[in-house]
């Protein structure tokens, strides 16, 4: 799988884009206004309990401002954070922390919300069942959003589609479940295969043959403890298909091996920050 590297470079270029998207064509005409260079200091604050994270995506975030500004962290990525919590102090001249507030703050509560959602579902499933995120991602954010995955806890699942095989509904319906099993196993080169099913009778039609993980798609308990018991000596087991935080624990309690949460990427609600100055 793709490993997820988040360089000094990579975090400047993807901060110096979206300043750009903010800044674009004439540059922060409110903040303009202030015709002063006085400095403040100003308390990053959280205004819920949550998991932190993006804070190295705010420091650049200013740096790319100001270099003078001072960014100075309180807390660490992937730590619990509680309402009213000290996240960081900002100090620097007032003008230029403004420009920067908003695409600072979009970070840390875009990063902290998907680490915090899936921490919920990791704490839920247990210790013997990992959470994974799927490719359901904002365009262009896969890297920061599966960042944000592993700092709630969560398991990485294939990074694109060069990763690893993953023969799924559709690729069936177009086609035969065991040939396509059997083409990928000729050709994985080191890759590792996956293949959907829904039904036990699918399952049945290709147990033994030399795959890594069977996904268990949108089955019911009984079908799902039912697949685990037959496919578990073979395969690594996975469940998925809207899967939430109220079936969780149950769907975790049939023995599978790992969950996959669509939501937990595309549907995060935000973390709440505020600026005190």
């Amino acid at each position: 799988m793709s490993k997820i590297k988040l360089s000094k470079e990579f975090i400047r270029s993807t901060v110096k884009l979206a300043l750009n998207e903010d800044l674009y064509p004439s540059g922060d005409i409110t903040s303009s206004l202030i015709n002063n260079d006085k400095i403040v200091s100003v308390k990053l604050i959280s205004n819920q309990n949550a998991i932190i994270g993006g804070l190295l995506f705010a420091k650049q975030t200013f740096a790319l401002i100001d270099s003078k500004i001072k960014f100075i962290i309180k807390k660490k990525d992937g730590s619990y954070i509680k309402k009213g919590n000290l996240v960081a102090v900002i100090k620097g001249k007032a003008k230029k922390i403004l420009i920067a507030e908003r695409v600072a703050l979009n970070f840390l509560s875009h990063i902290s919300g998907i680490a915090t959602k899936t921490n919920e579902f990791v704490k839920l499933a247990g210790k013997k069942t990992k959470i994974c995120c799927t490719r359901k991602t904002i365009p262009n954010l896969r890297v920061i959003q599966k960042y944000a995955v592993k700092l709630g806890g969560g398991t990485n699942h294939r990074f694109n589609l060069s990763d690893e095989f993953l023969i799924k509904d559709n690729h069936i319906a177009s086609s035969d479940i065991r040939s396509l099993v059997l083409t990928a196993i000729k050709n994985k080169k080191g890759r590792k295969i996956t293949v959907e099913v829904d039904t036990i009778k699918q399952l049945r039609s290709i147990l033994g043959l030399k795959f890594n993980t069977v996904l268990l798609d949108n089955m019911s308990l009984k079908n799902l403890r039912e697949s685990v018991k037959l496919a578990k000596k073979y395969y690594e087991t996975e469940a998925s298909g809207n899967i939430n935080l109220n079936t969780v624990k149950a769907i975790a309690s049939t023995g599978v091996s790992r969950i996959s949460v669509g939501s937990i990427t595309h549907s995060a609600p935000a973390v709440d920050f505020k600026f005190e100055i």
